[in-house]
């Protein structure tokens, strides 16, 4: 799939329109003049003017347009501490990824790995892709739709029965965290193959000797020209493109949660979620916490307390 990013006068976009008028679509996308679905193309042009064509003729498409071939930009590297970002590390092609529900007691854990070219910021930017934690979750189920077919991703989710199962063994978060970033980036390294990305970003959850320590024995350790970095999110947008998708995915298994257990579950991990538990286990027994939640969490044994109240 060919995706190129125009920048055109508002004049040539109506020329545009009138030139896609048989493919125009009912429906445009939030910020956009119009939006035109031809067999092989799809062109949508925002009132910033930016046109997005995406599909397998998207380039030659552009060329119809003008479209000039964008010049290779070199990473300046800073020959600081090790793992010190380059200068200019925002406008590089990146591969980003991140992960949702590591705190919440309820669901699963998420873990996104998408691929941002330098050539798509801009489009994303004008999407609202920003930090998940400052997005509502309608915001979010918005954009991750307008995104996910737009930029090469991996989504991992890891079950609460299989997290359980494996925190039993003696596996720790960290390292299960670790294992889903590592398989997610090789996931869409193989499928941008044989496109590398400039550089890898992972949101830091750990020190990195930590986290390759963890993915000793793995078969496949993505290394070469990984970064890490807190607050990730701001640092490049494919970090948050991937915090979006991992979130959306997040709220979606939530729900499918919530109408198995036959009322709203609560997100985190306060107070809230200790009665919510207890709720759940009055109503179907305590032997359906595993498929529901993280068990090591406190908050089993003060929802279990909650019951024995109430029961007794």
């Amino acid at each position: 799939m060919g995706n190129v990013v125009l920048i055109r006068e508002l004049t040539e976009i109506m020329k545009m329109k009138n030139y896609y008028s048989e493919y125009l679509v009912d429906k445009n996308p939030p910020g956009s003049i119009f939006a035109a679905k031809t067999p092989k193309c799809m062109v949508t042009a925002y009132k910033s003017g930016k046109v997005l064509l995406q599909g397998s003729a998207g380039e030659d498409e552009a060329k119809k347009w003008g479209e000039a071939p964008a010049k290779k930009q070199t990473i300046e590297r800073k020959k600081t501490a090790s793992g010190s970002l380059p200068p200019n590390f925002g406008s590089l092609s990146v591969l980003g990824s991140d992960e949702v529900g590591t705190g919440d007691y309820f669901g699963p854990i998420t873990v996104v790995a998408a691929y941002v070219k330098k050539e798509d910021i801009p489009l994303l930017k004008e999407l609202g892709v920003r930090d998940s934690k400052d997005l509502n979750d309608d915001k979010i189920s918005a954009i991750a739709k307008q995104i996910k077919d737009i930029i090469p991703h991996s989504l991992l989710i890891l079950h609460n029965e299989k997290y359980n199962q494996l925190q039993q063994s003696g596996m720790s978060q960290g390292k299960l965290k670790a294992l889903l970033h590592n398989q997610a980036l090789a996931h869409v390294l193989n499928k941008i193959d044989p496109i590398k990305p400039e550089a890898i970003l992972i949101d830091q959850f750990v020190q990195s000797s930590t986290y390759y320590q963890h993915l000793k024995g793995q078969k496949t350790i993505v290394k070469d020209d990984v970064f890490f970095s807190t607050k990730a999110e701001g640092v490049h947008i494919a970090v948050a493109a991937a915090s979006i998708l991992a979130r959306h995915a997040f709220v979606q298994y939530f729900e499918k949660l919530s109408e198995a257990a036959g009322f709203k579950i609560p997100k985190g991990a306060g107070a809230q979620v200790d009665i919510a538990a207890a709720k759940l286990i009055l109503a179907k027994g305590r032997d359906v916490l595993p498929k529901f939640v993280k068990l090591h969490f406190a908050n089993t044994e003060k929802a279990i307390t909650l019951v024995n109240k109430k029961r007794g």
